[in-house]
């Protein structure tokens, strides 16, 4: 069991051990450094700002498509307006389609 900070009255901390520590194997604190990009938006310029991660995932998912990234996130801008008439956090959105494309994509085999 993790210990936790007690300050007042109450106890600060988890009060559980961690089975899944995000911290291991060297964790690389540049993934976390926004990073803002011009990007074209169905013919818009605007600017996004991600944190690297996010950058490196919406790479990746462009690659897949074999388009850009303006043009993944500009196809993204207008099925978001065509279904759900916008959204006020683009940026928020990005991230969620990011994590959602990581959720569905298969997991790697891991060697042992």
């Amino acid at each position: 069991m993790v210990d936790g900070d007690r300050r007042g009255d109450r106890i600060v901390g988890l009060p559980y051990e961690i089975k899944a520590d995000p911290f291991v194997n060297e964790f690389d604190m540049a993934l976390v450094r926004p990073l803002s990009r011009s990007v074209r938006l169905n013919g818009f310029s605007t600017c996004l700002r991600l944190e690297q991660v996010y950058w490196n995932i919406l790479g990746r998912m462009a690659e897949d498509n074999c388009c850009s990234v303006s043009s993944l996130l500009s196809h993204v801008d207008r099925e978001v307006h065509l279904r759900h008439g916008g959204v006020k956090n683009f940026s928020a959105l990005v991230r969620v389609v990011c994590v959602i494309n990581g959720v569905k994509a298969p997991a790697p085999a891991i060697l042992l």
